[in-house]
């Protein structure tokens, strides 16, 4: 056996099919922009603009240090999602072409100075309650109604579609769009919302957490596998005690597999008894409290299991969501929460 780590293998070729994918509920002159904040939720910001800049129209980050880096590689449109708040990032956006959102009043005094070398993205309060000029302040962004520049809004609910709040948002956002009679292009949705309402795709959809199968739709799969090696295997007699706390004990003889992978790796350390594992092509259960170095997996019933054998802990082949459904948990955390020192590979770049 080589020497253990962790290991982080992305897959950017299910990261496009995930986006051909979507893009089939999609009107064919909907733009998809690909959000790719937090490094690109942990799946690596440079590398995902070079792997999925032919299947994108544009991007979507937060930090004005991603916006950069993303336009030293793509000439795509990239708009700043919770804007700037200085002439210098201002000028920052104007030198390298970024698109910005205003989200409040506060904002508007600076925003006026750049508004004929900048693309805006004006947005709405519709019920969130986050981020977002109130419905009864859109009037006072009147010399931003031009139709390079776009009104938006952030859903609330789009993965509860049952939820009489999305009405409500849809209603509030139609209704402010027409009453400012504006030419301004239109963006609502975010991955939930283009699963669920595509109907409202509009001009712009801004999609994340779907690109990267981080939703549960069997068409999307998880592009991040993270696997690790079991270093030890312990076999037990029954009423033996497992890990800190002892928290589980074997009610018969049984075969432990110790696995180099910790809280300290990324895996969540409340994970609970019974979150399934991938041994060997075999789906199996942890058992034990999580470590910071070490998991414990039963692998009584898995034959020739032995030692440098590999566990998946998701993967295309286990849904991240088996984990994230068990541990009340979601995907983004588990995505966006992988150490350092977990050793990475990309496929299909």
């Amino acid at each position: 056996m080589i020497e253990p780590n962790s290991e982080l293998i992305i897959d950017y070729g299910l990261v496009r099919n995930n986006i051909r994918e979507i893009k089939k509920n999609l009107p064919v002159n909907t733009n998809f922009m690909g959000v790719i904040k937090s490094d690109a939720y942990g799946h690596d910001l440079k590398i995902a603009v070079k792997a999925i800049n032919d299947v994108v129209d544009g991007y979507g980050v937060v930090r004005m240090d991603e916006a950069l880096v993303i336009r030293k590689n793509t000439s795509k449109p990239i708009l700043a999602m919770q804007g700037v708040y200085s002439s210098d990032a201002y000028d920052l956006l104007k030198k390298n072409d970024i698109w910005s959102v205003i989200h409040s009043t506060s904002q508007l005094p600076l925003a006026k100075q750049y508004q004929e070398n900048l693309i805006f993205w004006i947005k709405l309060n519709t019920g969130m309650n986050r981020l977002g000029i109130g419905l009864g302040e859109l009037d006072k962004f009147q010399s931003f109604f031009k139709d390079q520049n776009v009104l938006m809004t952030h859903l609330a609910c789009a993965d509860k579609p049952d939820d009489e709040l999305n009405k409500i948002q849809f209603n509030n956002f139609l209704d402010s769009w027409n009453q400012a009679s504006t030419q301004m292009k239109r963006s609502i949705l975010n991955s939930a919302g283009v699963l669920n309402f595509p109907e409202h795709s509009y001009d712009w959809v801004r999609v994340g957490i779907a690109m990267y199968g981080g939703i549960d739709l069997p068409y999307l799969k998880t592009a991040m596998k993270f696997r690790s090696q079991i270093i030890s295997i312990q076999s037990l007699d029954a009423n033996q005690r497992i890990g800190y706390g002892g928290r589980v004990k074997t009610k018969e003889p049984s075969k432990i597999g110790i696995v180099y992978c910790g809280y300290a790796d990324g895996f969540p350390q409340t994970a609970q008894d019974g979150t399934t594992v991938l041994v060997n092509d075999n789906l199996t259960k942890i058992i034990g409290r999580v470590s910071m170095d070490l998991i414990s997996v039963d692998i009584s019933e898995i034959p020739n299991c032995k030692i440098g054998d590999w566990c998946e802990l998701w993967s295309s082949d286990l849904s991240i969501l088996e984990n994230t459904k068990k541990n009340n948990l979601i995907s983004y955390e588990l995505m966006t929460k992988m150490s350092p020192r977990v050793k990475r590979k990309y496929l299909n770049v």
